[in-house]
């Protein structure tokens, strides 16, 4: 079954290294905590709010092992007034035999609450 599995995090500083780091560290805990092999992975959307434009996200995804022939698109979140700021959001869709309740969304920094509903 393909299966959506959705990350999202912040950054203080509109920065290279700090977009990076913080999309590593959540793609690495939502991989990890979903046990997603690279193989098994169709596509990778990554959306940045407007105030963030130093770097596109997806680039980190290339230090990451097994992940060099991944698909992964960049593209700019709509927006929204009073939206939350400076936010990197993750949409990866891989087969799994996970059960749609059974994923694990990893929301970290500020975006945990997007979707205070769901426990990381």
């Amino acid at each position: 079954m393909m299966r959506g599995f959705r990350g999202a995090t912040t950054v203080e500083n509109n920065d290279e290294k700090e977009i990076l780091t913080e999309t590593k560290k959540l793609l690495l805990q939502m991989i990890e905590s979903n046990h997603i092999e690279p193989a098994s992975i169709s596509h990778v959307f990554f959306s940045v709010t407007e105030d963030l434009n130093a770097c596109f996200p997806a680039k980190v995804s290339r230090q990451i092992e097994g992940w060099k022939y991944v698909p992964v698109m960049c593209m700019r979140e709509i927006d929204v007034p009073n939206s939350l700021p400076k936010c990197i959001r993750v949409m990866l869709v891989a087969s799994t035999e996970l059960q749609q309740d059974e994923i694990q969304h990893i929301f970290l920094n500020n975006a945990v609450q997007l979707r205070p509903d769901l426990k990381s």
